[in-house]
Order: C-alpha cells, then structure tokens, then sequence
C-alpha cells in the first residue's frame, strides 16, 4: 500500500473534489467542515478521512444541498446520504452486483464467471463502457463513505486490468507493423498510478488498426530520445489523474516541448481530470486534449 497517499494539500482536494481551495477554505472557516493539520510552517495538510468526507460534501452540494444544510449533518447522516442518492440515481444491474460482491469476498471465480457471462452477450468495448466505467464510479463512491478500503479498490481494479491486457495482447497479435504509420506512445508523469483508462486507450487504438505501445508510470520525459531515433512519426499519450505531483500542469506541458519537442513538433494528447486546468485555445497547435476515451475514439 505504499503508492496509497496519506496526506493531501488543499490543492490536492481541489484537484480531486472540483472545489476550488478558495471555498474550501471559506467552508472550513464558516462550517466548520475539516480540521486539517498544519505543517510548521502553517500549510494544511489533509486526512484521508477529511479528502472522504469532502468529497461526499461536493456530491450532495453538485445534488442540491446546501453546504449550510450539510455542515449541521453527523459523518454518518453524510455517508448514508450519498449512499441513498446514489442508489436512486443509478440503476444497478447483476453484473455490477456480481463483480462487487466478488470485491468484498475476493472472488476469483466469482469475477470471471461474471465477465464470461457478460461476454457472451457483449463486446469487450461494451462491457468497458456499459458495466466496468460505471462499476469503477460507483467503486470511488463506496470508498469515500468509507463503505470499503484501499484494498478492496485494488483487487477489482486489477482485475479489470487484467482484461484490459488480455485484449490488447490479442489486438497487438494481429496488428500489422508497418514501418511509416504514426506510433502512439502511452505513458504516466511521475507519481501518477491510475493507469486503468490510459490501458484502454491502448486496446481502443491497437483495435482500430494503429501502432501503439505503453511505456508505463514514471517515465522520464528525456527518456524518450532513445524512442525518437528510431521512431520518427511520435504522437505522445498520457493521462493526468493527479500527477504531476506540486507542479502547474503547464510547466509539465513545456517540459515536454523543451526535451521532446526541441527538433520535431510532436503532438501530445491529453486525458485526465486535469486537463480541466487547461484552456484549448492557451495551448500550442500540438497539444491536443480529450475530455472523455469516447471523444477520442470517434476520430480514430
């Protein structure tokens, strides 16, 4: 559990709630909603338990609520709030049922009895996006009610990406090399680990016939030259979930341009919740960014 965060900084919460830190600090001020510690030299530092219960704030602030309503509530009133909400405002299915109940009990048997059953009926495309999307959302629900732990989110997500690279090993078996096609690199900055949509990216373009490979998380940016001597046609992929960690995402993008960009303008396209710090039209005409997998899926 060592790539599990402990402690966040309100930008941290801002990024992963959607609230800005601004309002976060009025609420604490005003409501009294976190008690965040504080570092010697006066920075706060946040809990897991205060990223939870502030993440449970923003969803029933987003469903109506009014932060005066909500900072008069128990921790439990909260939890049972948004589970109640959120049981009325999705519509379970078995599978989903299924593939949770074999994350509380580790069930092997019981996730591929439901993916096979899933299988018969779907595409693996459809089974990503009609039951694992939704399955992975409600999962982060559960986990900010502390409904279940860091480790119940591990097993299915792993899982899940087990499947994901059982099919890109069968896409790449069939997809044809040809020496003059554009490559799509996939990789993660430093520190980012929520590599589940950037693994798909990869089934989705190796499934329309592209050359594509993932270089994993951490990748070093002036890694890439040994890539670009041999590989002249580079269009770069990443997904930025929480990282870079402490940096603007804009200085991550003009690193980029510095050591990739220096004798080829390559295009670098960009997944992830934060690229909601980005404007379109700030950007340069190589740096593209895509709000959802479908969005990018339609052009391919």
């Amino acid at each position: 559990m060592e790539h599990i965060k402990q402690n966040f900084s309100i930008k941290d919460l801002e990024h992963l709630s959607g609230i800005k830190a601004h309002t976060i600090r009025i609420w604490e001020k005003r409501y009294d909603i976190l008690n965040p510690e504080r570092t010697d030299t006066n920075i706060r530092s946040y809990s897991n338990e205060n990223l939870q219960k502030l993440l449970n704030i923003a969803f029933l602030n987003s469903h109506g609520y009014k932060i005066s309503r909500i900072s008069k509530m128990e921790d439990k009133q909260i939890n049972d709030l948004v589970n109640r909400i959120s049981a009325s405002s999705s519509e379970e299915n078995r599978a989903k049922n299924s593939f949770k109940l074999a994350m509380m009990s580790f069930d092997d048997r019981l996730f591929q009895r439901t993916f096979n059953s899933l299988r018969e009926k779907k595409t693996f495309r459809e089974v990503f996006y009609d039951v694992f999307i939704p399955l992975l959302e409600e999962i982060g629900l559960l986990w900010q009610t502390d409904t279940i732990k860091p480790i119940h989110e591990h097993y299915i997500v792993e899982l899940i990406k087990q499947k994901i690279y059982l099919n890109i090993a069968d896409e790449k078996s069939e997809v044809p090399n040809v020496d003059d096609e554009k490559l799509y690199v996939l990789f993660l900055p430093d520190n980012e680990i929520h590599d589940v949509g950037i693994l798909y990216l990869n089934y989705e373009l190796l499934n329309s016939g592209k050359n594509a490979i993932y270089l994993g998380p951490s990748l070093p940016l002036n890694n890439m030259e040994y890539l670009m001597e041999i590989h002249k046609n580079i269009i770069f992929v990443s997904y930025l979930t929480i990282s870079p960690v402490n940096t603007n995402i804009k200085e991550f993008i003009r690193d980029f341009e510095e050591k990739i960009c220096h004798e080829k303008n390559h295009e670098l396209y960009l997944f992830g919740q934060r690229i909601k710090e980005l404007k379109e039209t700030e950007l340069s005409s190589n740096i593209k960014i895509y709000h959802s997998i479908s969005e990018f899926v339609n052009t391919l």
